[in-house]
């Protein structure tokens, strides 16, 4: 089968990471899929040209109900959707937004929510039947590569101390934006290393 994937795809966000992982499990399963950017095409029109191309796309998936799902409107194939916090925390609250989502949930053969939570408020705030979005979490496990130094890392990011194994450090892995904007844990985390300084607040992604 050849796929059509449409993705908010800047570099080094959470989109971009899970449009590729689920863009090589597609592959993984035999299937061609071409992964987009949303930025490439400014209507759902400019898809359907696409689509009309050889050779032709049987099916079609998105990232985000509005800044992808919408894009699929009009595609004249089976098409599924990926949604996150965005879509039901912050898009919703935009009266044409929310509109264009209920339409790309009515007319997605099916959707995919990262959360029992997200699901429940997509039910409730764009009024989808339950049995057409499914629950995927996004988490996966990792490991860190064997030649990777903790005591290297930490004294890159300004950790100095001779008391590596008795540091209390917290990794947050994410980007510094205004949806997702972690920076007002810094202030509790500097009056507790204050306190404790051997307590000490990593943040990892791009600003």
């Amino acid at each position: 089968m050849r796929v059509l994937f449409l993705a908010p795809n800047s570099p080094k966000t959470g989109n971009c990471t899970t449009a590729e992982r689920i863009r090589n499990h597609i592959v993984a399963a035999g299937h061609t899929c071409l992964l987009c950017d949303t930025r490439e095409f400014s209507s759902a029109s400019d898809v359907s040209s696409l689509m009309t191309q050889e050779p032709r796309f049987e099916a079609a998936l998105a990232i985000h109900l509005f800044k992808g799902g919408r894009l699929l409107l009009d595609v004249g194939v089976p098409f599924g959707v990926v949604f996150g916090g965005t879509d039901v925390n912050e898009d919703v609250k935009d009266e044409h937004k929310r509109a264009v989502m209920k339409e790309v949930l009515r007319k997605a053969r099916f959707a995919v929510a990262f959360t029992d939570k997200l699901k429940e408020r997509a039910e409730e705030l764009l009024v989808c039947e339950s049995k057409k979005i499914y629950v995927q979490p996004q988490g996966i496990e990792t490991r860190a590569a064997s030649h990777f130094n903790w005591s290297d890392f930490l004294h890159s990011t300004g950790v100095r101390t001779k008391q590596v194994e008795k540091l209390c450090v917290f990794l947050l892995v994410c980007g510094v934006r205004r949806v997702k904007d972690p920076l007002y844990l810094l202030e509790a985390f500097e009056e507790w290393h204050s306190q404790n300084p051997l307590v000490v607040l990593i943040i990892i992604g791009p600003k």
